[in-house]
C-alpha cells in the first residue's frame, strides 16, 4: 500500500469567492491522490498567509503536532515557508515535503526588506526539508538555484490539464480573455493600457479573478480603464467556476497573460487544450508552459515583461492580421494534444511522496550555534 500522507493546506482552498491554480492543483492532488487509494489526512490552516500572526502560526503547529512521527508530510508552501520557526523543528521527527506554487518574495509590489525577509524563511524552510515540490521545471531549477538545494531532493510535479473540446470563440479574433486575480502580478494595469492602444479596433475583454485580493490595485485598474474611455470594453467579471468558466474559454478567441512573474501558468495551459492561442508576457515560466507544437510553431505570442507598448502591438498583430491568426490556432490545437493530464500529475507526485517516504530520514537540524 502507498505510504499514508498528511496534507497541510490553507484553509480557503475550498473558498468559492477566491480560485486560483494553486487551489486548484492543491484539491485535485488531494481528492486524486485518496482516489488512489493513499490514506491521506488532510489539515486546514487558517490564517493571513504568508504574514501570520500568533494565533496562525499555532494553528500550524498543531497541525504538525498532530502528525505521528515518522509521517510524510506534504504542506503548502504559503504556509511551510512562512513558518520556518514552526516547521524546521519538526523536521526532525517528520519526513516534511514542501509544495511551492510562487516562491514568496516573487509576489509582486513587495518592499526589498520585505522580500528579503520573505526569502529567508523560505529559504530556511526548504533547506531544512526531506524534499520540495516545484510546479514545473522552471519553477524546479529557479528553487534549486536560489536556494542552493540539491537536484534529488526538488520533485517536479506540474499541473495537468482536462481534455476538452475546441473553443468556438466569437467572430475568431475579438474575444479577448484574461483569467488571472487582480494583483499587480497578474498586470491587469499593463493589459489596459495596451488596451487603450488598440481601442481603434473591435474587441471586448473579459477578465475572470478575485477583485478582492489587492483592492487598491483593483481600484487602479479601474481608474485606468475609466481614463481611456474603455469602462464598457473591459468587463470584471469576478471569480469564475464550473460552467461559467468553461463558457468563458468558449467565447475566448485569444488569452491574454501579462503576469510580472509566473511558476506555472495555469490558465495558458487550460485556454491551450481549448485550442486557444495566448499573448502573454515572457515571465518565468510562461514561455515554457506555452511551449511549440508538433513542427515548432509557437501556439500564441509572447512579450518581454512589463511593456505594455510590446503588449499593445502584439494585441494589434492579432487583431488585424488573418494569416497570423490561423496560423497560431493551428498551433495551439495541436499543442493541445500534448499537453499532459491530471493523471500524470498524480503520478508523478504518488512518485515524489513514495520517494521521501523511502529516504533515510536525516538527523534534525542543527540550531544556530551547536557542534
Amino acid at each position: 500500500m502507498s505510504a499514508p500522507v498528511a496534507v497541510v493546506l490553507p484553509a480557503g482552498v475550498d473558498d468559492p469567492a477566491a480560485p486560483s491554480g494553486g487551489n486548484v492543483y492543491n484539491r485535485r492532488v488531494v481528492r486524486g491522490l485518496a482516489e488512489a487509494g493513499r490514506p491521506v489526512r488532510e489539515h486546514l490552516v487558517p490564517g493571513e498567509w504568508p504574514d501570520p500572526d500568533p494565533a496562525d502560526r499555532a494553528e500550524l503547529a498543531r497541525a504538525l503536532a498532530a502528525c505521528p512521527d515518522g509521517s510524510v508530510v506534504l504542506a503548502d508552501g504559503l504556509l511551510a515557508c512562512a513558518a520556518p520557526d514552526v516547521v524546521v523543528p519538526e523536521t526532525g521527527r517528520l519526513r516534511i515535503a514542501v509544495l511551492v506554487h510562487l516562491p514568496l518574495a516573487e509576489e509582486t509590489g513587495l518592499a526589498p526588506a520585505a522580500a528579503a525577509g520573505l526569502e529567508a524563511r523560505e529559504r530556511e524552510t526548504l533547506r531544512a526539508a526531506a524534499a520540495v515540490v516545484a510546479t514545473g521545471p522552471w519553477a524546479g531549477r529557479e528553487l534549486a538555484a536560489r536556494y542552493g538545494l540539491p537536484a534529488d531532493r526538488v520533485h517536479v510535479v506540474p499541473p495537468g490539464t482536462d481534455p476538452a473540446p475546441p473553443a468556438p470563440g466569437t467572430d475568431g479574433a475579438s474575444g479577448l480573455l484574461c483569467v488571472a486575480s487582480l494583483t499587480p502580478r497578474k498586470g491587469h494595469d499593463l493589459l489596459v493600457d495596451a488596451l487603450a492602444g488598440v481601442a481603434d479596433l473591435p474587441w471586448e475583454c473579459r477578465c475572470a479573478g478575485p477583485v478582492d485580493r489587492a483592492p487598491a490595485f483593483t481600484a487602479e485598474v479601474l481608474g485606468l480603464a475609466a481614463r481611456h474611455g474603455l469602462g464598457r470594453r473591459v468587463h470584471l467579471a469576478g471569480p469564475l467556476a464550473g460552467a461559467d468558466l468553461e463558457a468563458a474559454y468558449a467565447a475566448a478567441d485569444l488569452m491574454v497573460l501579462p503576469s510580472r512573474a509566473e511558476t506555472f501558468g495555469m490558465a495558458a495551459a487550460e485556454a491551450l487544450a481549448r485550442g486557444v492561442p495566448v499573448l502573454a508576457a515572457a515571465a518565468g515560466a510562461l514561455p515554457e508552459t506555452i511551449g511549440r507544437a508538433p513542427g515548432g510553431d509557437v501556439p500564441g505570442l509572447l512579450v518581454p515583461p512589463g511593456d505594455a507598448p510590446a503588449l499593445a502591438a502584439a494585441l494589434r498583430r492579432w487583431l488585424t492580421d488573418g494569416a497570423l491568426r490561423h496560423r497560431l490556432r493551428r498551433a495551439a490545437r495541436l499543442r493541445a494534444a500534448e499537453l499532459a493530464g491530471w493523471p500524470e500529475t498524480l503520478a508523478r507526485m504518488a512518485a515524489a511522496l513514495d520517494a521521501v517516504a523511502a529516504a533515510p530520514h536525516p538527523a534534525p537540524p542543527r540550531k544556530e550555534g551547536e557542534r
